[in-house]
């Protein structure tokens, strides 16, 4: 997904608001999820969000989205986002993210989903690294509801 960055996007700094930043990965996010599962699929949770390098207004926002792995009705989604200066061309990281998404069936239930099969080495890597963010998640959710 490609954006641009507008004045409406910026906040006093001319720095791109985290809020609509975060609006286009989980856009971007969402897509991916859809794609594989041919479904709707819904946000269950953001569980790391890392703002890297401020992106400016006039830059170009580009975000690569991919899903990581499948856990039966839910899947992580990692996005990476690049600013690019076009008048010079650079390309800086500015952010990266990992999402759960939800795939649902017609009635909103959620519905298995599809397996990925990585394939390359970075693929591979994705892979095994969604599921020990997923152990991370689920120990988390386990001590939230115990303190409650």
């Amino acid at each position: 997904m490609t954006e641009l960055v507008l004045p409406n996007d910026t906040n006093t700094l001319g720095n791109m608001l985290g809020g609509r930043l975060m609006h286009l990965i989980d856009i971007a996010a969402a897509i991916a999820g859809a794609r594989h599962s041919c479904k709707v699929a819904v946000t269950a949770s953001v569980d790391e969000l890392n703002f890297l390098h401020p992106i400016k207004l006039g830059e170009v926002v580009i975000l690569r989205a991919s899903v990581n792995r499948v856990f039966n009705t839910s899947m992580e989604v990692g996005v990476k986002v690049f600013a690019q200066n076009l008048r010079n061309g650079n390309l800086t990281h500015a952010n990266s993210a990992y999402l759960t998404f939800v795939a649902l069936d017609d009635n909103g239930i959620p519905c298995k989903i599809e397996p990925i099969h990585p394939g390359d080495e970075t693929e591979k890597r994705r892979y095994r690294e969604a599921l020990e963010r997923r152990e991370r998640r689920l120990q988390h959710r386990k001590h939230q509801y115990k303190r409650k």
